[in-house]
């Protein structure tokens, strides 16, 4: 493998860490624009596992903007990510999938009493690369566990 590939794998994992973290962003601060943006023209997102819906990232976002309006204390911490780039014989591919855990607190006000539950789980990311940069093809919410008050925890 020469320097040059090794440049381009790099470069790769560093925008699919950019688009991993704007998403989480988008959530956060109910930019549903740059949430859609994100996926490609066909990108689909499932959160079924963590009692949402699946379908076309455009319905998502249409629900998570609803659905989110209930929490606007929330942060989607995104962590422990594994990528895996398409190889094409030692050479980077256009395709992606990656792996990550989350841990997402989200309440109805920043009080200690305000009603709300922390989760956490696994998400699965697959990526495309476009003419605009990495785009989501598909993700994935696996819902793990949810705290919903005090030594309240379920778990999957």
């Amino acid at each position: 493998m020469t320097q040059r590939v090794d440049l381009a794998t790099v470069m790769d994992r560093l925008a699919i860490d950019e688009l991993i973290s704007g998403y989480a962003v988008a959530v956060d601060d109910a930019d549903w624009d740059a949430y859609r943006r994100l996926f490609t023209s066909d990108g689909h997102a499932d959160y079924r596992a963590a009692g949402g819906i699946a379908g076309p990232c455009g319905e998502v976002a249409d629900w998570l903007a609803e659905s989110m309006r209930r929490f606007p204390v929330r942060q989607h911490l995104i962590v422990n990510r594994r990528v895996r780039l398409e190889d094409l014989g030692g050479y980077p591919g256009d395709s992606a999938d990656a792996l990550a855990d989350y841990v997402t607190p989200m309440y109805a006000a920043a009080e200690p009493d305000a009603d709300g539950f922390t989760a956490g789980g696994r998400c699965r990311f697959a990526l495309r690369r476009t003419a605009d940069g990495w785009r989501l093809r598909s993700v994935e919410m696996r819902e793990k566990w949810r705290r919903t008050g005090p030594g309240v925890l379920s778990v999957e």
